[in-house]
């Protein structure tokens, strides 16, 4: 099992035909993601030749869902036409929307974001790696290499930390893994994907990596508290960042005491998450969680 993402996904590619859209369409074909076309309105018409495989470029999301089925859209577009692109995708009636792009104005993001809502489409990003099911399929740019299919679900603001847990926890292997992104406006929260999590029963163990910055984390602890009874460890990056400045994404801005390591730490802490000081750290603790055969609660 998985969530969001199976290898029965169709993925569409806004951008293919851009740099970075073909070195990771390449990569996410390499990983057995069924990418059945890419959206270009310029290029219509055209294929490209990716080692094996000939994909077809379509002149809108609606014409490459009519064609193929598509029901997952990967957003390589600039910041720019994010907006546009992601409107587009939904009024097409797509699923899922991964938005790669990094930049995009918060105002359009949060514009996107409701357009998208009310539509029925759900939208991971923008500013994130995407999701991975490891073995299945792989939306965004997560290295497909460094892991294999297993009992963990993985939730995170952090590409690089999304990564590195599931490099140094390569040997249990991972059900899927979501990099929800860093900016202030995300369409697919932390809560989203512990309520996918528990409602999955391939999933043993969820990790929730978050950041300094905003009260998500607070909030995903009250939600593991109420409702979540597999167990949870969390790691929070960003214990030596100094007060009142951004650190890397734009959402992780500390003021006073909220939004601090520490008042995440403790929050998800009170709920019953097992909290690491490190990554490697955070590791161990995984491996001690299901070691010790606690799969019926997160206290």
């Amino acid at each position: 099992m998985a969530i969001y993402l199976t290898k029965e996904s169709k993925v569409l590619v806004q951008g293919m035909t851009g740099g970075e859209g073909m070195k990771h369409t390449r990569r996410m074909l390499a990983a057995g993601t069924d990418v059945v076309g890419g959206v270009n309105p310029r290029k219509a018409g055209r294929t490209v030749d990716f080692d094996d495989r000939a994909v077809p470029v379509f002149g809108s999301v609606a014409a490459g869902m009519a064609a193929t089925g598509a029901d997952v859209t990967v957003v390589f577009v600039p910041p720019a036409f994010a907006k546009s692109a992601v409107v587009e995708a939904a009024d097409a009636g797509i699923g899922l929307a991964v938005v790669i792009t990094e930049g995009i104005p918060v105002q359009d993001s949060v514009a996107f974001h409701a357009y998208a809502k009310s539509k029925g489409t759900r939208v991971i990003g923008p500013n994130c790696p995407g999701l991975i099911t490891p073995g299945q399929s792989n939306a965004g740019i997560i290295p497909a290499d460094i892991t294999k299919p297993g009992r963990i679900g993985l939730v995170s603001k952090s590409g690089t930390l999304t990564y590195q847990l599931m490099y140094e926890l390569r040997d249990i292997g991972f059900s899927t893994c979501v990099g929800i992104g860093g900016d202030p406006v995300v369409g697919t929260t932390h809560i989203d994907c512990l309520a996918a999590f528990q409602d999955d029963p391939d999933t043993e163990l969820i990790v929730l990596i978050g950041e300094i910055g905003g009260d998500a984390e607070e909030r995903a602890a009250g939600y593991v508290r109420d409702h979540v009874t597999k167990p949870v460890v969390g790691y929070i990056a960003g214990f030596t960042a100094p007060e009142g400045r951004t650190m890397g994404h734009a959402g992780a801005i500390v003021s006073g005491s909220s939004g601090t390591a520490q008042a995440k730490k403790e929050a998800l802490e009170a709920a019953g998450v097992s909290v690491g000081s490190t990554p490697t750290e955070t590791a161990k603790l995984v491996l001690a969680r299901l070691e010790d055969g606690r799969g019926g609660t997160h206290s």
